[in-house]
């Protein structure tokens, strides 16, 4: 059967010389992206500062409207941003964690960096930190995290897909319950939006932050946060900046904030990273990301029937409703077998306590599958793996 999706194949260049598995930390670059920094280069070139008055200044807000259909929000919802650790800053910064409403309902699998903002910023800020664990390491039980969602919850800071296992929390749940008990949901949705549905009308969040980095194929720089309607009326964030001052070019010693998705803006915004950032979720929205979807739920289970046929333990949920894009293997001599993988320009990446993670998207072919797992397989064999573990100094 043919794979319709396959034809977006030509869009990427990389794919034409290299088996890219790993979407799921830096998506291929788009074709046309070259094209974009050179407008961004001529626009620089040939109208020097004028350039913020014929476009650059609304990027933040105007690349954002390229990501909202693909989440389910509407124009003038989402911000641009360098990185989710400052949207999630943002977040955390327009709160108030006075008692009774003092206390933040985190899990102990949520991407580190989020962790760091929140372990460290927010306990100053006087927020109380509750960590759900893992009974497994790969997910995190539903009705543990719902107990933990009380009256003292301020905010629900987790991730929609978790980063190591790809196991996909239930965020509807989570947000209904959060509003049972008037608390407020913030999803880092990095490892989802590009390679499953989202709707954040539909599950009720009050803020989604995520990037164009990975699934999105948009390149560093381009993260996005969704404030909901409700929350940006009612909420200011107080780690800010001039862009987001209703009157930005008064020059004002007091701040008097935006509307929308302006007001959680902060500093002057990075051009270049936005230039880049506009190809990959246009052509994600051309590909459909229910087809995408339908293709990575089929492709992961692909990968976990290669991987359990050889005896390799998977660190993923076998749920499929439950699986995000990605596999991992938590082979024996991972970090080596990845390093080997990557020297044969089979592009994928390793993480501790997870093995080798491999992320087909929707310009995947079947046969790179079966390319990279008996890769895989060939390199534990031969010990093709010893020369790297060497070089790390881990070779027992």
């Amino acid at each position: 059967m043919t794979d319709p999706l396959l034809a977006f194949r030509a869009e990427f260049p990389i794919l034409e010389r290299t088996t890219y598995l790993v979407s799921n930390s830096l998506g291929a670059m788009p074709r046309g992206v070259p094209e974009r920094l050179a407008q961004y280069v001529d626009e620089w070139a040939e109208r020097g500062v004028r350039a913020w008055a014929a476009g650059w200044w609304e990027m933040p807000v105007s690349v954002g409207d390229e990501i909202a259909p693909l989440i389910g929000a509407g124009p003038g919802e989402i911000a641009m941003l360098p990185n989710v650790t400052i949207a999630q800053t943002s977040v955390l910064s327009a709160l108030d964690y006075s008692a009774p409403r003092d206390t933040i309902v985190m899990t102990d699998l949520d991407f580190p960096s989020v962790r760091y903002v929140y372990d460290h910023l927010a306990t100053r800020l006087g927020a109380r930190i509750v960590v759900v664990p893992s009974d497994d390491g790969i997910g995190i039980d539903t009705q543990r995290m719902l107990e933990a969602i009380d009256e003292r919850t301020r905010l629900v800071a987790i991730s929609h897909v978790l980063f190591r296992s790809a196991f996909i929390m239930d965020a509807e749940a989570i947000c209904r319950r959060a509003r049972e008990v008037g608390a407020l949901v913030s999803l880092d949705a990095f490892h989802s939006v590009g390679v499953l549905p989202v709707d954040v009308k539909r599950l009720g969040v009050d803020f989604l932050s995520g990037g164009v980095l990975k699934w999105l194929c948009g390149g560093p720089g381009g993260a996005f946060l969704y404030v909901s309607p409700e929350a940006s009326r009612s909420l200011s964030p107080s780690f800010t900046g001039w862009q987001a001052h209703a009157r930005p070019f008064g020059f004002e010693p007091e701040m008097q904030y935006a509307e929308q998705a302006w007001r959680w803006l902060n500093g002057t915004p990075a051009i270049p990273a936005l230039f880049a950032a506009i190809e990959g979720p246009r052509i994600v929205r051309a590909a459909g990301v229910d087809r995408i979807r339908a293709k990575s739920m089929r492709q992961t289970a692909r990968l976990i029937d290669l991987a359990q046929a050889r005896g390799f333990a998977v660190t993923a949920p076998l749920d499929p409703a439950r699986r995000g894009g990605t596999v991992a293997f938590d082979v024996p001599h991972a970090y080596g077998v990845a390093q080997a993988l990557l020297a044969n320009d089979v592009i994928v990446d390793y993480r501790p306590n997870a093995g080798i993670r491999v992320g087909p998207h929707f310009y995947t072919s079947d046969v790179e599958l079966e390319r990279a797992v008996g890769m895989i397989e060939s390199i534990l064999r031969d010990e093709a793996w010893k020369p790297f573990e060497a070089k790390r100094g881990t070779v027992t």
